[in-house]
């Protein structure tokens, strides 16, 4: 009887980092592969703990969570990369939607990318975003389009609603309610009369709202429904010369 002789080589084991894209409401909008990824997690970062634990426990997802936002400092990226380092699997998330896109998820894939370079397995788990899901639905011109994020609260407000008054194409921005309405008087000052405002709000939640016009059309809206504004927005800003 021959015998053979077999060698088992042993590698570094890798940690993976999936950034999960999570429902912006409605919990039904996830995708199987996100609950996968979820289920089979070692740990969870999570922007607020709470929140994404309401998700977890609606699919019955027993993984243990981390807080992971944007007061998380230098000990917490420590902490995350000797967990990839030791091979882990760690699962990124944000309240809602994408990580990274307007979120402080953005620092921490930056600094496992720096810290861990090959050691590190970084995957997208793609799904909702309030950003494509207004456009989708918004019915205007969306090449190009520029995605400006949340304007400044207080510095560099001003010379944030200047400089999107004189740009040539499609514009989004996200904005809190609190703040909708200076937003739109901010617009309403700056942006061309023959400019197309839409406002997406409430994104495939109960009440679910678009309101399109123009800057002075959509002010004037919200002035006369403050009941109204509430909710995430999303504000789409169309001029004149990008519109079909």
């Amino acid at each position: 009887m021959r015998t053979g002789r077999f060698c088992v080589t042993l590698t570094h084991m890798q940690g993976t980092l999936s950034v999960v894209a999570t429902p912006i409401g409605n919990l039904e909008d996830i995708t199987l592969r996100a609950i996968r990824i979820l289920t089979s997690a070692d740990l969870v970062l999570c922007e607020d703990t709470r929140v994404t634990k309401k998700l977890l426990a609606h699919y019955d997802i027993s993984t243990p969570c981390m807080s992971y936002h944007e007061h998380s400092g230098h000990t917490k990226h420590e902490k995350v990369t000797a967990l990839l380092a030791e091979g882990k699997h760690l699962a990124l998330v944000s309240d809602a939607g994408t990580p990274g896109v307007s979120d402080p998820g953005v620092r921490l894939v930056e600094h496992v990318r720096a810290s861990l370079a090959h050691d590190v397995h970084i995957e997208t788990i793609p799904g909702p975003s309030a950003l494509v899901a207004a456009l989708a639905i918004a019915g205007v011109p969306t090449e190009p389009c520029t995605f400006w994020g949340f304007p400044p609260h207080k510095k560099g407000r001003k010379t944030f609603f200047d400089t999107l008054a004189d740009y040539q194409y499609t514009s989004v921005f996200y904005e809190s309610p609190h703040r909708l309405v200076r937003a739109l008087t901010a617009l309403h000052e700056r942006v061309d009369a023959s400019a197309h405002v839409v406002v997406c709000r409430e994104l495939t939640k109960v009440h679910e709202c678009v309101v399109s016009g123009t800057a002075e059309e959509v002010l004037a809206y919200y002035a006369e429904h403050t009941d109204e504004v509430r909710g995430e927005c999303v504000v789409i800003v169309v001029p004149h010369m990008a519109q079909h």
